[in-house]
């Protein structure tokens, strides 16, 4: 990519990363199976995706002018890296199928429950495809707009919970009870991989850099910032609802938000909740919907217009498969968070000790 075309500034990546890790992360009480210890197994995940993101970064700065189709096939060649690109294209794809389920169901629950689902994630895909048929430019503006307000809305419920005393904080008390195992257990694999692992995308986005180089201290800085961010609103739910409750519940977040019924000058703050998960979804959905549309232009060369509409359809038909919405759920933090593990964390890792050795021997990364 010719430097003219690079147009995505720290800022928008500052605010893309931020956004893109909130995502879907409020909607549910991640690591909840170690109930009010739960915030420590996030953290120990944060920690865990942290160096994870480092070797991300490590990649990027060894291979600065490719994105992770050129480095899969300069460390594994071009006939295996391209059939490996292809997976990671399949596999983003069923990413984005995940979020637009999400979104149709979350919907279905709160706002339009008389509405066919089928619609409702009809339209939320085409405006995805939408934005992707704009140019990354346009996709990368997007969190300028919502951050700000969505941080905003954020920061009112997390003040009305503590004004209205609704947080109990001794609710996270004992800590540690049953010893370190536990945590790791609930930590290691599932919550490096969702959310944190997913920063992996960004090896297709941060050749969009303006400058020349990797925009580390960017996204190095958004990531500690919205990684303390979500450790604080697991440990907001918990004080809300108790351990046992916010493990039981399918939306957390709803339900606390929920026990601010009693206000007398507003209502339906459920329905604010419900808004501002739909945002951090709608852009999680988008992100993955665009890296594996670009995946697929850069392999044949095609261009990424032809490609939103194809894989758009494949997300879309996809998106049915699971018969309801406990199975979704089942999936997407059972099976579905083991199967990360290897393109979050073997593939990268093979990936760089591949790129090693090739420096080792004095092989010259192609150009793009």
């Amino acid at each position: 990519m010719s430097q003219s075309t690079k147009k995505i500034t720290g800022l928008q990546m500052t605010f893309m990363v931020i956004l893109f890790e909130i995502g879907s992360t409020p909607m549910f009480l991640i690591g909840g199976k170690v109930r009010q210890d739960a915030w420590l197994a996030m953290s120990i995940g944060a920690v865990a995706g942290f160096l994870l993101l480092l070797l991300y970064l490590w990649l990027q700065r060894r291979l600065p002018e490719m994105e992770w189709t050129g480095m899969l096939r300069f460390g594994f060649g071009r006939i295996a890296g391209s059939l490996t690109a292809i997976f990671y294209c399949g596999y983003f794809a069923y990413q984005a199928m995940r979020n637009v389920r999400d979104l149709g169901e979350l919907t279905a629950i709160t706002l339009l429950q008389s509405s066919p689902m089928s619609i409702t994630m009809l339209v939320f895909l085409i405006i995805g495809g939408y934005a992707i048929w704009k140019g990354a430019e346009i996709i990368f503006r997007l969190p300028e707009i919502l951050l700000p307000g969505l941080m905003l809305c954020y920061f009112i419920l997390i003040g009305l919970f503590l004004l209205m005393k609704s947080a109990d904080f001794r609710r996270l008390m004992p800590v540690a009870e049953n010893g370190l195992r536990p945590l790791l257990n609930a930590a290691l694999p599932d919550i490096v991989s969702f959310p944190f692992g997913q920063m992996i995308v960004f090896l297709l986005l941060w050749s969009l850099w303006e400058q020349t180089g990797v925009p580390s201290k960017y996204t190095i800085g958004a990531y500690i910032g919205v990684s303390l961010f979500l450790i604080f609103m697991v440990m907001l739910t918990i004080s809300v609802l108790g351990p046992n409750l916010s493990h039981c519940s399918v939306l957390p977040l709803l339900e606390a938000v929920r026990t601010l019924s009693r206000l007398k000058f507003i209502e339906r703050l459920d329905i604010l909740a419900a808004i501002m998960i739909f945002i951090g979804i709608m852009i999680k959905m988008l992100i993955f919907f665009f890296c594996s549309v670009r995946i697929a232009s850069i392999l044949t060369n095609k261009s990424e217009k032809i490609w939103a509409m194809a894989v758009g359809a494949v997300i879309y038909g996809t998106s049915f498969i699971e018969r309801n919405y406990t199975q979704h759920i089942s999936i997407g933090l059972g099976p579905s968070l083991k199967v990360d593990v290897i393109f979050q964390v073997v593939i990268p890792l093979i990936l760089a000790l591949a790129v090693l050795l090739r420096g080792r021997k004095g092989f010259i990364p192609p150009g793009r």
